[in-house]
């Protein structure tokens, strides 16, 4: 029976071996335990959570967002315009001829930027209530470049009056051939006693003056207690009628009143405003 020798681990061995260890950094687990991932063991049993990511308490950063600038216009601007671009889909309106037209705002007037301005107009002239229910009309909003039949400028008071080269009051809107001009001070304070909401009115500005461009003049108001038509020069009092916006209020037959208009004062001239 052969025998095996039994190696013997001296003193000198076990402090080679030690040293081993601590110089590379390795450890074996203990016997019976497996190795610990210290990424995906979590927290010590009996101690704190090891926070990942954003420390706890410490606040998010936000940017700062985009400061609002008050609505501020000169009596009259410079004539310099900014030209918003055309619209990205069609009107609803599909059948009819087709008008191209232009939106305009004076660049001295501040808080109101093109683009908000051009999609009011848009939105309005778009609308099943508006000029495009007839079936006789398509309205397209175009970009500053290409062909237009007419343009929808938003003025300072004083240049409403170059534009228009009328009587100048500073104070109405008008339209002058193929100018559409929408007069920045009713566009901010609307009229006094007009009964409904800025946005109404607004909305009848841009119906009016664009009536006007499609060949429509002046109406008076049908009867007391009915709504204005939207040919009647309600910026200038409404004579027993109500505030209305539409030329199609029910999306059918063009609501009307009879032809003409009164002999209705137009207030003083409008100046220079500030909101702040």
């Amino acid at each position: 029976m052969s025998t095996k020798a039994t190696r013997r681990w001296g003193p000198a061995s076990m402090a080679s071996l030690l040293v081993v260890a601590l110089l590379t950094g390795c450890g074996l687990p203990a016997a019976g335990q497996p190795a610990i991932d210290p990424v995906a063991a979590g927290p010590l049993p009996n101690g704190p959570a090891t926070p990942v990511g954003r420390p706890t308490g410490a606040a998010e950063v936000r940017p700062d967002p985009a400061p609002v600038i008050p609505v501020s216009y000169p009596a009259t601007g410079g004539n310099h315009w900014s030209v918003a671009p055309g619209e990205t889909t069609p009107g609803r309106a599909t059948a009819g001829r087709l008008l191209r037209y232009r939106v305009a705002v004076e660049r001295d007037i501040r808080g109101l930027p093109t683009k908000d301005i051009a999609t009011a107009i848009t939105t309005t002239l778009n609308d099943p209530r508006g000029w495009t229910a007839g079936g006789a009309w398509r309205l397209r909003r175009v970009g500053a470049g290409e062909p237009t039949d007419f343009t929808i400028y938003l003025a300072t008071p004083g240049t409403r009056d170059t534009l228009c080269q009328d009587v100048p009051d500073a104070y109405t809107s008008c339209r002058n051939g193929g100018r559409v001009v929408l007069n920045v001070a009713r566009w901010v304070k609307g009229v006094p006693g007009y009964g409904a909401t800025l946005e109404t009115y607004r909305q009848y500005m841009v119906n009016h003056e664009v009536g006007h461009k499609l060949g429509y003049g002046h109406e008076r108001c049908p009867g007391r207690g009915r709504p204005a038509p939207v040919m009647q020069q309600q910026t200038l009092g409404l004579h027993g009628c109500t505030a209305n916006a539409w030329p199609y209020p029910k999306g059918k037959a063009r609501y009307s009143g009879p032809v003409g208009a009164y002999d209705d004062a137009i207030p003083r001239r409008e100046g220079a405003y500030s909101a702040s």
